[in-house]
């Protein structure tokens, strides 16, 4: 039992907007007292109430948008699947009707599948978040995790963070001394060296990955069979 709310709508332009939210309950032979019922309950949580009559080509775009909600949530469904649904509206109707939906998912209750292509909507809006390429998940968990630890190179150039790929070449006391391509050293801190200490002691010239970017802590991860550093606090 699921509702979905496409990225263009997808509304019968040739129904109102009342017959767009009934839709679904007609094809499964609700009766229509109880349909005439949960169309203005539905309309109302969307705040289009009294909007019921109007076609869809008299509405604006976050009016449709709504309706296209409206319609979703009608049906009672136990999970709320959504393709974009912001996508078509200017930024500042999209910041707006995004909180308003967020308000109304949490006072709801309904697992919702959210899929965006905008980062900033995602992290506002997701208490789980997966990030995918070709089909693929590449991670996932909740949103502050999945930003401040990127689990693969694949993440973190998507969340904006600079990789650089390179060797681990000597080590003292204070710095690590990590060879790049062009080539260049980057020194990295005491406090990053000693947290590494043990794992930094049992690598070679293994290839390595240096994360400049804004991760809560270093940590090490696997990416493919390479070792992978995640570095932070660190100076270059």
């Amino acid at each position: 039992n699921a509702g979905m709310v496409f990225q263009s709508y997808a509304l019968f332009p040739h129904l109102t907007v009342a017959q767009n939210v009934a839709f679904g309950l007609e094809m499964r032979k609700i009766a229509k007292a109880e349909i005439a019922k949960r169309v203005d309950e539905a309309l109302a949580l969307v705040r289009l109430g009294g909007l019921g009559g109007r076609l869809p080509r008299q509405l604006s775009g976050g009016q449709q948008q709504r309706v296209a909600l409206a319609r979703a949530l009608v049906i009672r469904p136990d999970l709320l699947l959504l393709d974009e649904p912001l996508s078509n509206l200017d930024a500042r109707l999209r910041a707006q009707t995004g909180e308003e939906f967020r308000a109304l998912q949490k006072r709801l209750g309904i697992t919702s599948l959210y899929v965006t292509h905008d980062q900033a909507e995602a992290f506002g809006l997701a208490d789980t978040v997966a990030l995918m390429n070709q089909g693929r998940i590449e991670q996932s968990g909740p949103a502050r995790e999945v930003f401040a630890r990127p689990a693969n190179a694949f993440a973190a150039r998507f969340f904006g963070m600079n990789v650089v790929e390179g060797r681990v070449v000597a080590r003292d006391g204070t710095y690590a001394e990590v060879a790049l391509a062009e080539p260049a050293v980057v020194p990295v801190t005491a406090f990053t060296l000693r947290y590494l200490a043990a794992a930094l002691r049992s690598m070679s010239a293994d290839q390595v990955t240096l994360w400049i970017g804004d991760p809560v802590s270093p940590a090490l991860v696997e990416d493919g069979g390479a070792v992978r550093i995640v570095l932070m606090p660190c100076r270059v």
